[in-house]
């Protein structure tokens, strides 16, 4: 056991810029600021964690991680995570069960699976017990708004997604009028043919169900296969609305934290679809404990961004539907920060066979875009 005593606990944060501003619903995004952290043992393993710290303030996370967490894990047991966990949780519900401090503290008990996945020579997905066998089902993420970006650019682009071999690909709505995203959705749909999965993701575009509504109408000639975050994260009433009236699935919870949200998510069925990020919702400790109650409920998780992460939680549990996955370093510049890429085959991602995670950090780019050192 003394083996395995968390001896270093250090964070950073890093400041990506985009090489394009790119543009959501509501935002427009010009970096991105991201929280990483490493935990070392007292045998010289280490395991890393790391999570979206938002366009602005990433070192939120960072401070979360050095003053709030580090001190309670320091010189205990790396293999006693639940335990961990729990003093993690239980010390930080002042600081917030949401936002910055949860997602230092999710960054942590990702690092902390990773080592022990590490220590145990096994990669993540197996270490967490495995269901896939060597590749995961996944979707193209991409059709951002991008200044010049036509409809037929679009479609262009979602159709380069499926000469990949991808099944489903996802693009943005909720920026524009009913008639510009109409023609972005049909040019999107023509291009991809009729056989392909077509994800619409809103990004809370929409403040009252009648508005939705009317969006919902001019989408469903199109068959998407779901409409995400159609409104603001805390309006769980109107997702429960919504999906009531539409036969557009709703799919939500990629800023939600904790079990108890998700439940009250499943109890009120305001989403078909839960895509829990690991790196936001309490690490991927609560993140199994979410993925268990889905499945009491037949829901199946798609899990929100960084699909190195991810991979791992979807290949391990039957109710891992899809992997959210970014072709390129556009838009989940994260990319740049680690020393492998996932392997794409036939559309779908093919399981690390690596210990832990199956990466590590580029320490080269890490020191090229960083806001302050490791400490």
């Amino acid at each position: 056991m003394s083996a395995s005593k968390i001896d270093r606990v250090e964070a950073r944060t890093i400041r990506v810029p985009l090489d394009k501003p790119t543009s959501f619903s509501t935002r427009q995004v010009h970096h991105r600021d991201y929280g990483i952290v490493r935990v070392t043992t007292s045998d010289g393993i280490q395991g890393i964690g790391f999570c979206y710290g938002g366009s602005d303030a990433g070192s939120l996370v960072s401070h979360a991680v050095r003053e709030l967490f580090a001190p309670l894990v320091l010189g205990e047991d790396a293999t006693r995570v639940e335990g961990l966990w729990d003093r993690m949780y239980s010390a930080g519900v002042l600081q917030g069960r949401a936002g910055a401090a949860m997602r230092g503290l999710s960054i942590l008990d990702i690092a902390l699976w990773d080592r022990n996945a590490r220590a145990a020579q096994m990669p993540l997905h197996r270490f967490l017990g495995g269901y896939h066998d060597t590749t995961v089902p996944a979707y193209a993420s991409g059709g951002y708004y991008l200044d010049g970006k036509t409809p037929d650019k679009l479609g262009e682009e979602l159709a380069g997604y499926v000469a990949q071999g991808f099944k489903a690909v996802k693009m943005k709505v909720g920026r524009l009028g009913l008639a510009e995203e109409e023609a972005r959705i049909r040019a999107a749909r023509e291009a991809i043919g009729p056989d392909v999965e077509l994800m619409l993701d809103a990004n809370n575009a929409w403040r009252d169900l009648p508005t939705a509504l009317r969006f919902m109408e001019r989408y469903a000639p199109y068959n998407p296969y779901w409409i995400e975050e159609p409104f603001p994260v805390d309006d769980i009433d109107n997702h429960a609305r919504l999906a009531q009236r539409t036969p557009i699935p709703v799919a939500t919870g990629e800023i939600e934290t904790g079990r108890w949200r998700f439940k009250e998510l499943l109890d009120k069925e305001a989403a078909a679809i839960l895509q829990t990020d690991a790196a936001v919702c309490g690490g991927i400790s609560e993140y199994r404990r979410i993925g268990a109650t889905a499945a009491s409920y037949g829901v199946n998780l798609c899990p929100h961004w960084f699909h190195d992460l991810h991979i791992h939680l979807v290949g391990s549990a039957p109710n891992g539907q899809l992997v959210e996955y970014f072709p390129d370093d556009q838009v989940l510049n994260f990319r740049r920060l680690v020393d492998t890429q996932l392997e794409v085959r036939d559309g779908e991602l093919v399981l690390p066979t690596t210990p832990g995670l199956g990466f590590a950090f580029d320490e080269a780019a890490l020191d090229a875009y960083a806001l302050d050192p490791w400490s």
